[in-house]
């Protein structure tokens, strides 16, 4: 029997990393993926406790800090966990010569191009949560050079808090939800990022010349937030659940204390190209996770 190899993950308990759990692992590899209380990617000292328990053969690092409002009051906690992380996390990958996958976000951009943006195009966050990612990005690309940046964007799942779950939550309360219609975007499963995520760290454990550097994955196809929203009260309603009427808003009636890109979307050539990894329509994906969420509930249960 080949000897378990064991891979990293780092935010386990967030929408990614549960997808990543439920994923099938071909032998003879074991996902190891310790608590927030186990691994405080922080503290350099847990770190370096871990990497001296585990001989793991690569890294995948989901965590980070999502809050986008939140972070323009507490820059500091953002940048400590997206940015002063991946790097800790970089130099152990670099220390142990193994490779780091890394995901990041369309915040990197400022969303004024008119196009989907690619993974050349230049970076101009629009706030500190996009900054602090961007850092991250930068830190891991110079301290690890075996490694990737998987960039995406409106990420949702059966797990935890997101548009999604929030937009179904709404329209069992009220009968009209005001929803922005001037912002862009790809929405994207966390299941197909978990896959994608999977099938880039096997081919970097098993050929060292596997390509590397920034790539996008995002869901096909494109829409609004008042569409999203109106693709998930139309498969809710297909299956009974709550529906609710989309009334569609400029940002300028929804303000946040960070800006958003109007424009999100993201081109997603290049890690076709070199993984051969096609996205899913963002509507099959949609269906399927509003399909969960709804037998979840009726079943009692809280993702």
């Amino acid at each position: 029997m080949a000897e378990v190899r064991d891979i990293l993950v780092t935010g386990g308990a967030g929408q990614v990393g549960l997808a990543l759990r439920r994923l099938d692992w071909p032998a003879p590899f074991r996902l190891v993926a310790p608590t927030r209380a186990e691994l405080d990617l922080t503290d350099a000292g847990t770190v370096e406790a871990l990497f001296a328990r585990h001989a793991f053969a690569a890294v995948i690092n989901p965590a980070a800090w999502t809050a986008v409002d939140r972070a323009e009051s507490e820059p500091a906690a953002a940048f400590a966990a997206n940015a002063t992380a991946p790097a800790r996390l970089a130099e152990a990958c670099r220390a142990a010569d193994i490779p780091l996958v890394h995901v990041s976000t369309d915040y990197v951009f400022d969303g004024a191009l008119a196009w989907p943006y690619r993974e050349d195009d230049p970076v101009a966050p629009p706030g500190v949560y996009g900054a602090s990612k961007l850092a991250g990005e930068l830190a891991v690309r110079a301290i690890q050079p075996r490694s990737v940046v998987l960039r995406t964007a409106w990420v949702v799942s059966p797990d935890r808090a997101n548009f999604l779950k929030t937009m179904l939550r709404l329209a069992a309360e009220r009968d009209v939800v005001r929803v922005v219609a001037d912002q862009h975007g790809c929405p994207t499963a966390a299941a197909d990022i978990a896959a994608a995520l999977q099938t880039i760290t096997l081919k970097l454990i098993a050929d060292r010349e596997a390509p590397t550097g920034v790539f996008h994955f995002a869901g096909a196809g494109e829409t609004s937030w008042a569409g999203f929203a109106e693709a998930i009260f139309a498969a809710s309603r297909a299956r009974g659940g709550p529906s609710a009427t989309v009334e569609p808003i400029p940002t300028t009636d929804y303000p946040t204390p960070a800006r958003r890109p109007a424009n999100s979307r993201l081109d997603c050539r290049r890690i076709s190209g070199a993984y051969g990894i096609i996205p899913r329509d963002w509507r099959a994906a949609t269906d399927e996770i509003t399909g969960q969420v709804l037998a979840a509930s009726a079943e009692g249960a809280t993702p």
